[in-house]
């Protein structure tokens, strides 16, 4: 079981270059940490959660400090999370790349749920650690945790300005007995140890702030990918293969069930069967593509109403008007000209 929880081994990207900067050398370290130099070759591969946190500590031991989580962070690069990376370099807002880590967090890692919501004129990224059955041992260790957590706020710091510090870091462990001063040098803000959650508390209306590198034609293209990507690294997973299907079909108008079972070698009842196992159901994945894309879309000024409407599978504007309406309380219209202010 604990080589079922795993990362994408992408992050080695920042960890080898954190390890260059210091001295510390890379086959030996792979060697001390049972990690295969295979896995090096192929960007698409996923190392073990516990085999992850054994290295970081590794060589917080070569170096004689606690503070390796945080070098890794300083070395970030976007293909570490691979096209889920551009992806959120190119998002709208700071909230628009956090909302699309946790939507995609299983092409990163399957060690957590990641989930961001607006509380008390804050915005919360948070993290649901899975534990070890049995043993009830959270998956991740407070490095690790770390290590994620100054990674995303690294990735804040290229996207909003260089001195951007969050409201609050919260770590659901105990406070640890060695000196956490790097922790507030590099977060600058209050830290809370023995909290009931592991979060990023921003603020909310800085995380609804537009950013200079928006570009959703670049978003939509990376997003593709990413749920290719996930089809490839969770086959059981219909309903990301169904919305692959969704994607390349829609511009011909909506899909059908029928249509969609036909082309996955698969009966109707079958395909609904499935789609209940996993609860959910044809028509919800329809609708979330539907509206997911129409969102992208609504802000590329250069795309009449009617042409978004044809893109996302609807047969007439009015159709595409009340179905946007329902999503948003606004007509594409409206909506569009509140994203200019």
């Amino acid at each position: 079981m604990q080589d079922y929880y795993s990362t994408l081994i992408g992050w080695m990207i920042p960890i080898s270059r954190a390890m260059e900067a210091h001295q510390i050398d890379l086959t030996t370290a792979l060697k001390e940490c049972n990690i295969s130099q295979d896995v090096m070759t192929d960007q698409e591969s996923r190392i073990a959660a516990e085999k992850f946190y054994n290295l970081i500590e590794y060589c917080n031991k070569k170096l004689g400090r606690h503070d390796f989580s945080i070098l890794i962070a300083e070395q970030f690069h976007p293909g570490m999370f691979h096209a889920l990376g551009y992806a959120m370099m190119s998002s709208n807002t700071l909230q628009d790349a956090l909302d699309r880590i946790a939507h995609y967090k299983r092409v990163v890692s399957n060690t957590c749920q990641l989930v961001t919501y607006e509380s008390n004129n804050q915005l919360v990224f948070e993290m649901n650690i899975f534990t070890y059955e049995g043993t009830n041992r959270p998956v991740l260790s407070l490095a690790t945790v770390e290590t994620f957590l100054a990674t995303i706020i690294r990735f804040a710091r290229e996207l909003v300005t260089l001195d951007f510090s969050p409201e609050k870091i919260c770590f659901a462990y105990q406070k640890p007995a060695h000196d956490v001063t790097y922790l507030e040098e590099f977060f600058n803000c209050d830290i809370e140890f023995n909290s009931d959650k592991n979060a990023i508390i921003f603020n909310f209306e800085q995380a609804q702030e537009k950013l200079m590198c928006g570009n959703p034609l670049i978003t939509h293209s990376h997003e593709k990918m990413l749920d290719e990507f996930m089809a490839r690294i969770d086959k059981n997973d219909l309903s990301h293969v169904i919305k692959n299907k969704i994607f390349d079909l829609l511009p011909l108008g909506a899909p059908s069930q029928i249509v969609i079972a036909e082309d996955l070698g698969m009966s109707l009842r079958n395909l609904q069967r499935k789609l209940q196992e996993q609860g959910t159901s044809y028509k919800e994945i329809l609708e979330s593509t539907r509206k997911k894309l129409a969102m992208d879309y609504i802000v590329q000024q250069h795309l009449s109403l009617s042409e978004i409407g044809y893109l996302v599978g609807f047969s007439s504007v009015g159709n595409f008007n009340r179905a946007f309406k329902r999503w948003t309380n606004q007509t594409p219209g409206e909506y569009r000209q509140s994203k200019k202010t």
